[in-house]
């Protein structure tokens, strides 16, 4: 070979190198269950959480995005999705009226996320729910049960039970456990969960042949109840539903026992906080009742092991709101490998055929509305502690 020629073979080899190497190195290893290990610089995915961080729910909102960070540390250790870690952009609204819409709308324009998991409470929801449906960003709702959340549209969707479920087994533990056939209700007329929940034990409660005698408002971050507690206990009740958020409910509980009222007093998931222990007293919440989606004293590897995480890195124990928080991202995370893609319409399309997945919560199916079909479970307070009751099946 003469060294024109070698020279001129020489390149041409370079130039095949160059062409195969790109071809090499985008290559990606999958383990068995079709996640794809990381690739080195790729883009992560980017997941848009909106929680009532401060404020007046922020105990809820607080563990709730604890228990979606545990999901996110376990997917990431896992190699991520799709070949790309999650990055999880969180933003507080502080358990304002306004902010969600706000936190919203910069998530999906300068963020970029392809899916949002938001709000706990169901007014919230609300806000944000008609931004991402009109984008086209599915929406993740850990805990709003207000029935309005995912008839927003078809890009959104929970994964806790629903208000009329809830509002019928309170009813029904009113007439079968307590025994009640007269009841007062005490609702929080700022509230689209406290308004929903309340039609719902209504309509339930008469439907069995109870009266509800007497009924009674109150607005969110009221203090004093004695007016309206002192109206319902000359109606002669034999309980008082309070379906309302447990920095209102623990006053309320309060009150009522220093008025001297020593029937029951019960209400839904919006109870369900370690504060409201301190803010109603431990003596004063003997007789007292509440539904919510997850109870830690489960026996259950997946539970076992959830708590043991959460204890190690929070120095607590996880109520029903970290559960769902948890519950929310691994729904997401599953549709995302189905789905085999992060586009709005496909991601929609595998989070509507989520069926019997595995959850802290029980396994989750959405229905054709977008909404959890699942069992929930009764708690009460026992010398100070909360204590799980019983299980109500769907």
């Amino acid at each position: 070979m003469n060294r024109s020629s070698f020279f001129q073979c020489a390149r041409w080899f370079t130039l095949l190198g160059l062409l195969v190497l790109p071809l090499v190195g985008c290559k990606k290893e999958s383990d068995s269950s079709g996640t794809a290990a990381p690739v080195a610089g790729a883009e992560p995915i980017r997941v848009g959480e909106y929680a009532s961080l401060h404020g007046s729910e922020a105990t809820f909102g607080q563990s709730s995005h604890n228990g979606t960070v545990i999901a996110v540390e376990e997917i990431n250790a896992a190699g991520g999705l799709l070949g790309r870690k999650i990055d999880l952009i969180t933003d507080d609204n502080q358990s304002k009226a306004g902010e969600s819409a706000t936190i919203v709308k910069k998530f999906i324009s300068r963020d970029k996320v392809v899916a949002v998991l938001g709000e706990v409470a169901s007014s919230r929801s609300l806000e944000a729910a008609p931004i991402c449906q009109s984008k086209q960003v599915p929406m993740v709702s850990p805990s709003s049960t207000n029935p309005d959340v995912t008839a927003t549209g078809d890009y959104i969707f929970r994964v806790c039970f629903i208000d009329p479920f809830q509002g019928r087994l309170l009813a029904e533990f009113a007439h079968r456990t307590l025994k009640a056939s007269k009841a007062a209700l005490l609702s929080d007329v700022s509230s689209a969960y406290s308004a929903g929940l309340g039609k719902y034990f209504r309509e339930a409660f008469e439907k069995n042949g109870g009266q509800i005698v007497i009924e009674q408002k109150y607005a969110s971050k009221d203090k004093d109840f004695r007016a309206q507690l002192t109206a319902i206990k000359a109606a002669n009740v034999d309980v008082i539903f309070v379906p309302g958020y447990y920095t209102e409910v623990g006053l309320v509980v309060a009150q009522a026992r220093q008025l001297g009222i020593t029937i029951p007093l019960f209400g839904g998931d919006g109870w369900e906080a370690p504060e409201l222990i301190d803010i109603a007293g431990a003596k004063n919440l003997e007789n007292t009742y509440y539904s919510t989606h997850f109870s830690p004293e489960v026996k259950s590897p997946l539970v076992e092991k959830f708590v043991a995480t959460y204890k190690s890195k929070f120095g607590a124990v996880p109520d029903a709101m970290a559960a769902l928080g948890y519950d929310s991202a691994v729904v997401l995370f599953d549709a995302i490998k189905r789905a085999g893609s992060t586009e709005g319409p496909k991601l929609r399309d595998a989070l509507a055929a989520t069926k019997d997945y595995p959850c802290l919560t029980g396994k989750t199916t959405l229905d054709a509305e977008r909404n959890a079909t699942k069992s929930a479970v009764i708690i009460t307070v026992k010398d100070g502690k909360f204590k799980y009751l019983e299980t109500v099946e769907p």
